[in-house]
């Protein structure tokens, strides 16, 4: 188990990360630049360990940008680590340096950006040093913000090598210009560039790292500490995903608090590893720092669910003081990841409310798609007493978007799982159906695209959101009541990860089987699911041998979908 606070150990790293040079953190800064700073820590609890992770301390800090293989892993853990060996084992092949200066010489190095930064800012001091660059601290020297304190953050060109290094440059400015107006998101101020180098000009925020504050509170907070700090995360992080963009790296240390006042507001730094991503895609590449990786990042093949599961990582640590992944190497935090289960039986959490623990479990589940959104989350009992607003959840669309295309039957179950909701469930749906600003009590294309207009950025169109709306078009010529829409836009992979699933089940199967459920074959259901003839077999078990219609198994089993990888799982 890792842990964040106090007391110093040491700790060997059997196997360093690709990118970094070493288990790290960094001193505080505004704009993410890293000082390696080799500090390691212990916990004051006893905490179980997850099975086959060794009972060592972790680092405070966390590997940098530690993995980006072009190859796609059976297994999470032993073919990248495998890779890793390789590459140091075998003699890497020399570029002469004439090819290589050649070669860079081929790529476009110009962004754009004003010229004149010598002229606009006089640069101060550094604060924090990266791979890339580093972070300088520097004063305006004219126009709105004159004699104003900035953070610029510096990335040499002669370490841009690649295409790929020019570009991920360009989508990070791109990415917080489009962003840049919330209140949690660091705020962009402009982007200059020289021969030499490119200057990202960003505010300053003096009040340190999140991390910072964990260790100077012993290792943890308190639960209605914690609180503040993850509806303060939960607010940018719903904000990014409607947008389309995924942070990919949050971590305690990608937050910085504006002053150093305690209730000072807290704010998302580095999209050095962000991405646009359409509602509908899944992106591949493996990215994000080991301790808060999400498992399907590691199968390649995640979206905007990746960065929930580091939300959920950070609040365990905030309630607890340790890490829910933890081991002494890389290959072994990943093995962790994917198989472990966090422990909640140590100390403190005999002392945490349910509610705390049942929603950090709700966000460390390893199947990204019953795990919540930042909206959905931001109405969770835990923090439903706080004053906040409920911001527009991107998942309302895909689910409608799938509802307005369903068969009959499928609209039919889902509209006796609707029926069975407790107030938990209808109190999420309620907000996000007086979002979409009914009319008469109804909702309608129109409504989805005016609410996304409403909340629109560049980013928005960057990432292609409104194209889900061309798929939502049979909303165009009818009506949907609060009725229709709660069954329109639950999750029944989400329900199934609640405690009290099989109640609901039970209830919606009672009026599935009053309204909606008659006599079907193998070969119809087949087709309603959209698969071949080796699933018969499979869906036969599904129907009632006595009038032909589906069991309670072959409800819920309906509910959730068949694939053919499922299927052929099942079989082995």
């Amino acid at each position: 188990m890792g842990h964040c606070c106090s007391k110093r150990a040491a700790v060997k790293d059997d196997v360093k990360p690709v990118k970094a040079t070493k288990t790290h953190h960094r001193k505080p800064s505004s704009t993410g630049g890293e000082t390696p700073v080799c500090s390691y820590t212990g916990s004051p609890w006893q905490i179980g360990y997850p099975e086959g992770v060794g009972a060592t301390p972790s680092p405070a800090g966390t590997p940098r940008r530690v993995f980006k293989w072009p190859f796609p892993p059976p297994s999470p853990a032993k073919p990248i680590m495998s890779v890793i060996r390789k590459k140091r084992n075998g003699k890497p092949a020399t570029v002469p340096e004439n090819e290589k200066k050649e070669k860079e010489s081929f790529l476009d190095k110009s962004f754009g950006f004003g010229k004149n930064f010598k002229s606009k800012y006089e640069l101060g001091k550094e604060v924090g040093k990266g791979h890339f660059g580093h972070t300088c601290i520097a004063k305006c020297k004219k126009g709105a913000m004159k004699n104003q304190s900035v953070a610029v953050k510096i990335i040499s060109k002669a370490k841009m090598t690649t295409a790929i290094s020019i570009e991920d440059v360009r989508r990070e400015v791109n990415l917080l210009k489009s962003l840049s107006g919330h209140q949690h998101m660091v705020q962009f101020y402009d982007a200059c560039e020289d021969d030499q180098n490119v200057y990202i000009v960003m505010e300053l925020c003096e009040g340190g790292e999140l991390l910072d504050r964990i260790l100077s509170r012993g290792g943890r907070y308190t639960e209605l500490d914690a609180k503040s700090i993850v509806m303060q995360i939960l607010s940018v992080a719903s904000f990014t995903h409607l947008q389309g963009v995924v942070h990919r790296d949050l971590k305690p240390e990608n937050f910085l608090f504006s002053t150093k006042a305690e209730d000072s507001l807290m704010k998302v730094i580095d999209f050095g590893l962000s991405e646009f991503v359409r509602p509908d895609q899944r992106l591949n590449d493996i990215v994000g720092s080991a301790y808060y990786v999400a498992p399907e990042v590691l199968h390649r093949s995640y979206n905007v669910e990746a960065d929930m599961w580091s939300i959920g990582v950070i609040t365990y640590i905030l309630l607890c003081g340790s890490r829910p992944f933890f081991a002494r190497t890389e290959s072994g935090i990943f093995r962790s990841v994917v198989k472990a289960v966090p422990n909640f039986n140590g100390s403190p959490w005999p002392s945490v409310s349910a509610e705390a623990k049942d929603f950090v479990k709700r966000l460390l589940n390893k199947d990204h798609r019953k795990r919540m959104t930042a909206s959905q989350a931001l109405t969770h009992p835990w923090l439903r007493e706080e004053k906040h607003d409920v911001p527009l959840d991107i998942l309302v669309y895909k689910l409608v978007k799938s509802y307005v295309r369903a068969t009959p039957l499928r609209r039919a179950a889902l509209k006796a799982l609707s029926k069975a909701l407790t107030e938990d469930e209808l109190i999420y749906l309620s907000a996000q159906f007086n979002l979409l600003e009914p009319e008469d009590g109804c909702i309608s294309l129109d409504n989805f695209k005016m609410a996304l207009l409403k909340h629109s950025t560049p980013a928005m169109k960057e990432s292609r959101v409104f194209d889900i709306l061309d798929k939502m078009k049979p909303l165009s010529y009818t009506q949907m009541t609060f009725e229709e829409f709660s069954a329109a836009a639950i999750s029944p992979h989400q329900l199934e990860a609640l405690e009290k699933w099989e109640t609901i089940a039970n209830k919606a199967f009672q009026y599935f089987e009053l309204e909606g459920n008659r006599a079907i074959s193998v070969d119809a259901l087949a087709q309603e699911m959209n698969v071949g003839e080796a699933a018969h077999s499979t869906l036969n078990d599904w129907i009632r041998s006595s009038d032909g219609k589906l069991s309670f198994l072959g409800y819920t089993k309906f509910l959730h979908g068949l694939s053919t990888r499922s299927h052929h799982t099942r079989q082995q």
